[in-house]
This record gives C-alpha cells, structure tokens and sequence, in this order.
C-alpha cells in the first residue's frame, strides 16, 4: 500500500446518485466524487468517469441533478452503480420526476439539486461538470444516515465494459 493509499482509505465521503438527459437519453450513475467547489457563487463539482454512459450523455446536457441517498436505499444505489445503462433502462425501476430545464430527479433521494453545467474540467480518467445550483429540495426533518461509500464497496461497477 502506498501513502496515497493509506490516505485514501481513510476517506468516507457520500455518496450521490447523478442524472443527466439531452438529445432524448436519460442516464444516471453512482458517484463517489463530488464536493461543494466554491462558497461564492455557490459552485458544486461531480466527477463522472469517461466510461461511463451518464459520462458520454452529460457531455451534451445543460443541466444535472445530484441525489443524496439514505444508507437504507442500497437497492437504488445498486441499481445506479452495478448496471449499466447501455443495457437496462434505470428509470423504468424508479420513481423520477422532472425538474428545472428538464433535468430528471429521483423521487427516493434524501435531498437532491439541479445545478445548470457552467463548466466541464479534465481531470484523468474523470471529467469534473462544475455545477451552479438552480433548484433543490429534499426530505424534511429526515435524519437517515446518508450512503457512504464504505456502504457501497462491495457494488461493482455496471461500466459497459463488465
């Protein structure tokens, strides 16, 4: 194990559940790097991977949404993470709702945002969709423990290379 490693592996950080649609597709992925970017404007970054359908879709889209699940929706989790969309219609097992400009929101999420894509960042094997939020909502009062990654470790990823 390296020293980047033993840092690492000291990480917990959230979980998120991404969508995106534009030219008539919808796709969503499980992302485990994302973070508030800026304090002033609010800026939010998700880092979607360039194998990833939701990648090749977002690409294209104005807007995205990000959900925070609760530990208690693995299966959506699952679903989002382990499959990929070039071969299953997620939406078709989940409630979903429009949102601004389109944007496609999880109706089981916690809290979630739409946030219009205001910039687009190489960063490896990932690309950073810099987000300025436009919309929000979320479950009131609700103090479910959110999804962490140590949750989701054993979910392998549904990348249409599997």
């Amino acid at each position: 194990m390296t020293a980047m490693d033993t840092f690492l592996a000291r990480l917990d950080p959230e979980m998120c559940v991404v969508t995106a649609e534009a030219d008539g597709e919808r796709a969503g992925c499980l992302v485990g790097f994302s973070s508030q970017c800026s304090l002033d404007p609010v800026r939010f970054v998700v880092w979607l991977s360039e194998v990833n359908r939701t990648f090749r879709v977002a690409r294209s889209a104005d807007v995205l949404a990000v959900h925070l699940l609760a530990r208690d929706r693995r299966a959506t989790a699952e679903l989002f993470g382990g499959r990929t969309g070039d071969r299953v219609d997620k939406f078709r097992q989940v409630g979903w709702r429009r949102g601004y400009g389109g944007a496609v929101v999880l109706e089981d999420a916690e809290a979630w945002f739409v946030g219009r894509v205001v910039e687009r960042v190489p960063g490896g094997d990932h690309v950073g969709f810099v987000l300025d939020p436009v919309e929000w909502g979320g479950r009131e009062a609700s103090d479910a423990p959110p999804l962490r990654l140590t949750d989701t470790r054993t979910i392998r990823p549904g990348h249409p290379v599997d």
